[in-house]
């Protein structure tokens, strides 16, 4: 990748950083939201501000986490996710993951019992969320639902998942002490340009070990990974409005062009082109105001006994 030569001290050292803004709260999942088999699929519909963390967790079903309006992150063991507007996360049963607001958002939140999971389903992945997909999901989280419609809905949802192409969003992350140092100092300062053999030193490590470790953990090279880490950075960026020529130098590249070329390889589209999808108006989403009225949260089961 062709990038700026800024460097600069980065001593290393393991943990998750996080910004002195950022309130961190436990899951809090009521009952009324718990898939069953008889009721496969249920929506939790709310708006989070910026800086809201859902503390590691785990839950016997799966959800999709679709924001109409924001930017998440979400982190298991082995990978870090950036799901902007207008895609969506899946998360299968029983991973630990966490939540971060990046940016403000409205979260409306499928969980799918497990018996109704599609064969395949079977890892975390990031997908474009359809027109039709965006539709079913506001059509689930409405007032008038019958059980019936509700079903024929959720098998919908779910067959449109099924059929989504999972996006290059994920930036995967090692088990190995000194290299998941390493890679969490990167993410912290992705357009930190310095070359291997020093981010290798900082870690107590030769550049051949953390080359190999690079290949064995996380199956790819560490230019590879250091670009993955540079993408997910920009999503954010992108989402906030900022001139892609900013951008292109806050994460160290030499050239707008530069930046572009290397976006459009791994997205097959422009960064403008994919950020406008996800600044379109939603059918179905809630006014603006309502990012932080945190009373707007419903579930299937009340909106039809209000009906």
């Amino acid at each position: 990748m062709t990038q700026s030569a800024a460097s600069s001290a980065h001593p290393v050292s393991a943990g998750h950083a996080t910004t002195p803004s950022t309130r961190v709260h436990f899951a809090d999942i009521p009952p009324e939201f718990a898939p069953t088999p008889e009721h496969p699929i249920r929506v939790r519909s709310r708006p989070m501000p910026a800086g809201e963390r859902i503390a590691q967790h785990t839950h016997a079903w799966a959800q999709l986490a679709y924001a109409s309006r924001g930017v998440l992150r979400v982190g298991v063991a082995d990978s870090t996710w950036m799901v902007p507007p207008s895609r969506a996360i899946f998360v299968p049963p029983r991973i630990n993951h966490e939540v971060v607001i990046v940016e403000d958002a409205y979260l409306r939140t499928l969980y799918i019992d497990e018996s109704a999971v599609p064969p395949g389903l079977d890892a975390c992945r990031v997908v474009e969320v359809s027109g039709l997909l965006r539709e079913v999901i506001a059509a689930i989280d409405t007032r008038e639902l019958t059980t019936t419609r509700e079903r024929l809905l959720g098998a919908l949802a779910l067959d449109e998942l099924t059929r989504s192409v999972p996006l290059p969003l994920s930036v995967p992350m090692p088990s190995e002490k000194r290299l998941r140092a390493l890679c969490e100092a990167l993410l912290a300062n992705p357009a930190n340009t310095d070359p291997l053999e020093r981010w290798a030193s900082s870690v107590g490590a030769s550049t051949r070990t953390i080359a190999r470790l690079f290949r064995n953990e996380l199956g790819m090279s560490f230019s590879q990974w250091r670009q993955q880490a540079v993408l997910a950075r920009a999503i954010p960026l992108l989402h906030q409005g900022r001139a892609l020529s900013h951008v292109s130098q806050e994460l160290g590249y030499q050239s707008q062009s530069a930046f572009s070329a290397m976006f459009r390889r791994a997205f097959g589209e422009s960064p403008r082109a994919f950020m406008m999808r996800g600044t379109e108006r939603r059918s179905g989403d809630p006014a603006d105001d309502d990012l932080h009225d945190h009373s707007t949260e419903t579930t299937s089961d009340e909106a039809r006994e209000s009906a």
